[in-house]
């Protein structure tokens, strides 16, 4: 175990942290927690973030479930879909057999006696309670200038009525906060849908080619980070490292969401960033099937645009899906467009929720508009290869690729396309010539 300043935190770049080691160290740091007949709350992630969550919510459940009055899991959703109970029991490590053909308990009550499992219920009034006010000088602060817009901080109900409330979960290279995690689990995961957005919307003027993988304080984390300071619960965090495509966890680290973050984001910095040589041409991002709709499976676009030439291509492959968004049918409507086209027009569009338009610029990346031709220029272009129509692929700008007609195997031997197996967490940038 290493301990970085007041931080306790096990494992590092490139090394695995076993269930053991990882029991051991939640043992002695939740011994000088005070959560003895208390309400506690563990915030974990939704089904779109690769975590071994039945390993870690399993560790904390064993060493809390004695102690606390009550043990409350929310789904940090944002305003993502509501979890279904069988997409719950997955997330949980519920029902089904293990790898090694093992039976996995057959209920959640079973997997973690007297736990409740529940989702962030965002689009319920009934489910948030006002915790504070950030004012618009405040936030033109916080934003350096981009917004000056104030905003009421609305948190999930279980979140704010409990005694202690712990983050649960991964950091990685993020296209909105630089890296997530830490208190990004309280905003926007089980925030009101009016603070996401606002976020969202001052990480998109500022580009996500520009903010994903920072791992200082930027403007989006500092709003992010004043919001979460309004909760009167006790914030505490078991923030992760979990290696791309194993799950296994390479890193973890305790403490307040501020200090567990900064710990593992410069862990998450180190291995979940990838530098090439040379930009790519091509790219075909093969997207998990965690994924369900083009409002998560973007991530294959933003964790690989920095590293696409310009006029280059990222294709999203991801037959899976039949659908832009369930919850956000705006993106229908205005379609995909570079920051500036929604800047430029902005009394056309400011309507819209900001989230919305946020997610619009990210996926269709840098560009420009002339507000006198109505001519947008955008840098590289975007392609999907799934269920979703031609039709509509033309409509919401953006290509469209027969999924049956892609062979893999040969575009993997193509030396001008790079294809990505297991998009969406893993960023790709060019090494800095002055560096090589």
């Amino acid at each position: 175990m290493t301990t970085n300043s007041s931080i306790a935190s096990i494992g590092g770049p490139h090394q695995h942290v076993g269930a053991v080691e990882l029991d051991a160290f939640v043992k002695e740091h939740l011994a000088d927690v005070d959560v003895d007949g208390k309400d506690v709350v563990l915030v974990v992630p939704d089904g779109t973030r690769s975590c071994p969550l039945p390993l870690l919510v399993g560790t904390l459940h064993r060493h809390l479930h004695e102690r606390v009055a009550s043990l409350t899991a929310v789904i940090a959703l944002g305003t993502h879909s509501y979890m279904e109970p069988d997409e719950i029991d997955r997330l949980f490590g519920v029902r089904g057999t293990h790898a090694d053909g093992s039976a996995r308990p057959a209920t959640l009550e079973e997997a973690y006696p007297g736990l409740r499992v529940v989702n962030h219920e965002w689009a319920d009034p009934e489910m948030l309670v006002r915790v504070g006010h950030i004012g618009g000088e405040r936030i033109a602060e916080l934003s350096e200038g981009r917004l000056a817009v104030g905003a009421d901080i609305l948190i999930n109900r279980y979140v704010v009525e409990s005694d202690v409330a712990i983050v649960v979960g991964p950091v990685f290279p993020h296209e909105v906060v630089g890296i997530s995690g830490g208190n990004k689990y309280f905003i926007p995961g089980v925030a009101s849908a009016e603070f996401i957005d606002m976020t969202h919307w001052v990480g998109a003027l500022i580009t996500s080619s520009e903010i994903i993988g920072t791992t200082g304080i930027t403007p989006v984390r500092a709003m992010i980070d004043e919001g979460a300071r309004l909760i009167p619960t006790l914030r505490l965090a078991l923030c992760c490292v979990v290696e791309s495509g194993t799950g296994e966890l390479e890193a973890a680290a305790f403490g307040t969401p501020e200090e567990a973050w900064a710990a593992t984001a410069a862990v998450a910095a180190e291995t979940h960033v990838t530098y090439v040589e040379e930009p790519f041409r091509t790219v075909v991002a093969v997207m998990p099937e965690r994924y369900e709709d083009i409002w998560t499976a973007a991530k294959g676009f933003y964790k690989t645009e920095p590293a696409v030439a310009d006029g280059g291509e990222v294709i999203i492959y991801a037959p899976h899906i039949t659908e832009v968004s369930e919850t956000h049918p705006e993106i229908y409507d205005i379609g995909y467009h570079c920051r500036d086209y929604f800047v430029q027009q902005w009394e056309t569009f400011e309507h819209i929720h900001w989230g919305v338009l946020a997610h619009s610029t990210h996926m269709r990346g840098r560009g420009t508009y002339d507000p006198d031709t109505g001519e947008e220029s955008l840098r590289i272009g975007v392609t999907l290869a799934t269920q979703i129509p031609e039709e509509v692929c033309r409509r919401i700008n953006v290509g469209y690729l027969d999924p049956a007609s892609i062979d893999l195997a040969a575009l993997e031997a193509d030396p001008q396309v790079t294809v990505v197996h297991n998009a969406g967490e893993i960023l790709f940038r060019v090494r800095d010539r002055s560096t090589r």
